[in-house]
């Protein structure tokens, strides 16, 4: 495939070191521990919430979104179409509880409902979500990287995963979200820029795009059957709500930068930005994928020899932007590319550790040298795992569909638990149950389907989009069922 020419690399050069360099800055402010996590709590809420949106976004959508949109159809847009509902209930109920409780932690307040194993729970399910999100960032940006440059994928990933290490680790979280509002819009123009070429390469003009994706069935939404069996819509609708809800109502990642924000008001301001603007640029990113199938469809030679889209639709974007756009555009999306990949959400997980972990099992009584000293360390080792998730992901079909697997076990049923919380009459025992129940279930519904010694009547019937949703419905019904029989053999 055709590499990037000396004006792209320059372009490409020029944004990382800019980028790097701006977010690395930030260190002369942020050298104080409570600063370096919440950024003195004096941001507005549109930067907050580009920095959400940028979260939202990452290279699992600017790459993985058009491959599966080229390989398929619009379905996989479906769980988006919950956006506004989850970030309305956001707004309404959780912005204002964790603004009122004011800890930089999403899950300091489990432990004073249910007790520390409730908190610690809840973090290393957040762990093991966003090191598995790190790797398939990183694993999607290397993908595209590899044909552009011609340099083997193991190099690229570690090499992108230290710079994406360098100015979260010295910036902090005021980095994070000031580099984010850069990235969201070098990312956004990117990919319209991409669209704009799609749209006029077309030898048969922009209509041909409709036209040819139409006849194919591009833009189906999926089945509106109702097997749990499969992705429908109506499962990937029930994934999509239960997943917003997780990421507006008790992610780290957000609730940190809910945290960051000047005021209540700018919370929710953030939160709204953050949630909506990603609904165009969502569509866009699907549209991107069914373009390029119109594209290739109707010039099946420009593709080179040899390579099978239908095998690798992830790599079909990064081969347009080597071969279609011209010198300098091609960077500037490549560049679009990286800052959909630069949100690594290393902060939050070094915030957790510190807060969570160490200060409440470790050393209660750190100072401020010490907390500082363990943010540093902490971020610069989750980095090395993502990394090395990253490596552990090489030679997958889809990554897309890896990832919303992942997210769905390692999430836990954590908003379960969340909702058990706001309820007054369940106890930290009832909760107990509900979450060992949960992760029973989860475990069961992950494993059991690709357990072959397994008889077919003990296997999952169920779609693994439906794993998370599942188990979170069994730990909430568990722990109320619980709660109410322990009430009423309580003597009055």
């Amino acid at each position: 495939m055709k590499t990037l020419a000396g004006l792209d690399l320059l372009v490409l050069g020029i944004y990382l070191v800019g980028v790097t360099g701006y977010g690395c800055w930030f260190y002369l402010r942020n050298r104080e521990s409570e600063r370096f996590m919440s950024a003195g709590r004096s941001l507005p809420g549109w930067a907050v919430g580009l920095s959400i949106f940028g979260s939202y976004v990452s290279s699992i959508s600017f790459l993985a979104v058009p491959g599966r949109a080229f390989a398929g159809n619009w379905s996989g847009l479906v769980p988006t179409f919950a956006l506004p509902l989850a970030v309305w209930i956001a707004c309404r109920w959780f912005v204002p509880f964790y603004r009122r409780h004011g800890e930089v932690s999403a899950y300091h307040h489990l432990e004073a409902r249910f007790g520390p194993w409730a908190r610690t729970y809840a973090v290393a399910c957040y762990l093991l979500t966003q090191i598995a999100r790190l790797g398939t960032i990183l694993y999607l940006l290397a993908l595209a990287l590899v044909p552009l440059t011609g340099w083997d994928i193991r190099l690229i990933i570690v090499g992108a995963g230290l710079v994406i290490l360098v100015y979260p680790l010295l910036g902090g979280t005021e980095a994070v979200i000031w580099t984010g509002v850069v990235q969201a819009v070098v990312l956004v123009g990117g990919a319209l820029a991409c669209v704009a070429v799609l749209l006029f390469k077309m030898p048969g003009g922009p209509a041909e795009i409709f036209n040819v994706a139409a006849a194919h069935g591009k833009f189906s939404l999926g089945d509106f059957g109702t097997s749990l069996a499969q992705p429908t819509f109506w499962v990937l609708l029930a994934y999509g709500l239960l997943i917003n809800l997780q990421n507006f109502g008790v992610d780290q990642s957000y609730v940190q930068r809910y945290a960051t924000a000047r005021s209540e008001a700018e919370a929710r301001r953030s939160v709204w930005v953050g949630g909506l603007l990603y609904l165009p640029v969502g569509a866009m990113f699907f549209f991107i994928g069914t373009a390029l199938f119109s594209f290739y469809t109707a010039q099946p030679s420009l593709l080179p020899p040899g390579f099978d889209p239908a095998a690798r639709p992830d790599a079909v974007f990064p081969h347009f932007i080597s071969a279609q756009l011209p010198a300098g555009l091609a960077g500037l999306v490549v560049a679009g590319l990286c800052a959909a990949a630069m949100d690594s959400n290393l902060n939050c997980m070094a915030t957790l550790y510190l807060k969570d972990i160490h200060i409440r099992y470790l050393r209660p009584r750190a100072g401020e040298r010490e907390s500082m000293a363990v943010l540093y360390g902490s971020t610069f080792f989750f980095g090395l795992l993502g990394i090395a998730a990253a490596l552990a992901m090489i030679s997958i079909k889809n990554a897309l569909d890896l990832w919303w697997e992942l997210a769905g076990i390692f999430g836990g049923g954590v908003l379960g638990l969340f909702l058990l919380s706001f309820l007054p009459r369940v106890s930290a025992r009832a909760a107990l149950a509900g979450v060992l129940a949960g992760v029973v279930t989860i475990v069961w519904l992950a494993l059991s389907a690709r357990a072959a010694f397994l008889p077919a009547e003990l296997r999952n019937p169920l779609h693994p989009f439906l794993t998370n949703v599942v188990g979170t419905l069994v730990l909430v019904v568990v722990g109320l069922l619980l709660a109410s029989r322990l009430r009423r053999a309580t003597p009055a």
